[in-house]
């Protein structure tokens, strides 16, 4: 039952998530999903930064502690542990995150960007890395239906990648990225499902009723006639 718990606290971590991304733009009056990224929800002197993370602080735990789940549904598979320590780490990561805000374009733009800033990157490069290996760790670990789903996430999670990186230095310069949150929140749509796929692929195997174990553990009985196998 423990287990099970901490699976769920996974598919909650994406649930929050997709919650967060709905409920905070609307607290910034001329925010833009599609135009703007998730990280200047929470940037210094943002509207939403105090929702932002008063949020953000209950996903990473979940995601933690599914992380934990993990792990406990490895038994002697290391690659499978691996994959549950990983995200135990993206969990840790996130939290860290969220005390190295970037600052807002607008002060990106006019020479203000802080040691927090330069933080900020360094924290999503690792995050980005956590989150492929333990995608390509549980790939190896688990059947060749999940395997092929999760290399299918790495490959959107590339292309829409390698998508934002022109965006990134328009952004610091304060001109327009039409589609930069587009791109950025396919990509956490792909991690959260795939968060969601893997607590389904790990969950422990319900128990037969008493009678039926029973009925299965005994032996079958003798036919006069058939040899025994």
């Amino acid at each position: 039952m423990a287990r099970r718990v901490l699976l769920v606290c996974g598919i909650l971590s994406s649930l929050l998530y997709v919650a967060m991304n709905v409920v905070v733009p609307m607290r910034w009056e001329g925010y833009s999903s599609l135009a703007q990224t998730v990280s200047e929800l929470s940037a210094i002197a943002a509207p939403t930064r105090s929702l932002w993370v008063s949020l953000a602080i209950p996903y990473t735990l979940l995601v933690a502690a599914f992380g934990v789940g993990v792990c406990q549904s490895a038994d002697q598979n290391r690659r499978l542990r691996i994959a549950g320590g990983l995200l135990i780490a993206y969990g840790v990561v996130g939290a860290g995150w969220l005390f190295a805000p970037m600052h807002l374009r607008e002060a990106l733009a006019a020479g203000g960007s802080t040691l927090s800033d330069t933080m900020h990157i360094v924290f999503a490069m690792v995050t980005v890395a956590i989150m492929l290996l333990a995608i390509g760790f549980s790939a190896a670990a688990l059947g060749q239906r999940f395997r092929l789903y999760s290399i299918g996430s790495m490959v959107i999670l590339a292309a829409c990648g390698a998508l934002t990186v022109p965006d990134a230095l328009r952004m610091q310069a304060n001109l327009p990225t039409p589609w930069v949150g587009l791109w950025e929140r396919i990509n956490i749509g792909v991690f959260l499902l795939w968060v969601v796929a893997l607590a389904v692929a790990v969950w422990p195997p319900g128990h037969a009723e008493p009678h039926l174990q029973s009925l299965s553990s005994s032996p079958t009985p003798a036919i006069p006639g058939r040899p025994q196998r």
